[in-house]
């Protein structure tokens, strides 16, 4: 034969592109272990091709389904029929021919026209990303400095910061920038506050805020009395027991 078991399944999807209409599952299957099968016997010009052993390779159970299927790849030109089986059980003879009917333009300019929208789609997705990543890249730098600027801690470990800011989704990382003084007003002792990366981490910008007063004493003013000062401390204790109604204004809340 001169002719390789690739031209023979180039020609063969030149011709199931071109005529859909006519094609099954079963024909591929037919032909393609028609093929197998020649090549393991040296491509022979001629060699048996039993009915039973086709039907059991590719999974056909009916033998008048799989006698149709045939003739039609022979009717395409792919196959050549040089002695018909009489029944399932004996073997047909057959020749595998090169069909020059079929086009490659077809195939070729489809194929070449899908590549060409993959490669755009490609380099839409690429894009997109790129851009997604510059955007990630500039809200960090916002964090970043904003952090620094509010909690005073040195500027550290940005790749650690950059690695936990872009896992965060679109709401998280707005949250956490928008929630830097919230927690930094929440941290009493400032020694304790996280580095960035620790507060990105541990998404400490999701936490229910308690702020801490910085007041140490309150001022009471009452009508016709001299003004009472007392500790913080104090007048948490006994705040349910004042009449407040009484007051000419405050609690005032005050430093010393």
């Amino acid at each position: 034969m001169n002719f390789s078991g690739y031209d023979l399944s180039r020609k063969w999807f030149d011709f199931c592109f071109v005529n859909p209409e006519k094609i099954r599952p079963i024909h591929s299957a037919i032909y393609f272990f028609a093929i197998e099968h020649c090549n393991r016997l040296g491509w022979k010009e001629k060699f048996g091709f039993p009915s039973q052993m086709v039907m059991e390779a590719i999974g056909v159970k009916n033998w008048r389904t799989y006698q149709k299927a045939l003739q039609e790849i022979i009717d395409f030109g792919f196959i050549k029929m040089i002695e018909k089986s009489k029944n399932q059980y004996s073997s047909n003879i057959i020749a595998i021919v090169k069909n020059t009917k079929a086009t490659t333009k077809a195939l070729d300019k489809a194929l070449q026209k899908h590549s060409t929208k993959q490669g755009q789609s490609t380099v839409s997705i690429n894009k997109q990303r790129t851009n997604n990543k510059e955007q990630i890249t500039k809200q960090f730098n916002i964090f970043w400095d904003l952090y620094h600027d509010i909690t005073k801690k040195p500027k550290t470990e940005k790749p650690q910061g950059f690695k936990y800011f872009k896992k965060l989704n679109k709401t998280e990382m707005e949250s956490a920038i928008d929630n830097i003084q919230k927690y930094y007003d929440s941290v009493s002792d400032k020694a304790y506050l996280k580095k960035a990366y620790t507060y990105l981490r541990d998404k400490s910008f999701n936490n229910e805020f308690e702020v801490k007063n910085n007041f140490t004493h309150v001022l009471l003013q009452y009508d016709g009395n001299a003004p009472i000062t007392m500790t913080a401390q104090r007048y948490n204790e006994i705040k349910n027991n004042i009449d407040h109604s009484t007051l000419i204004k405050g609690p005032e809340f005050i430093t010393q």
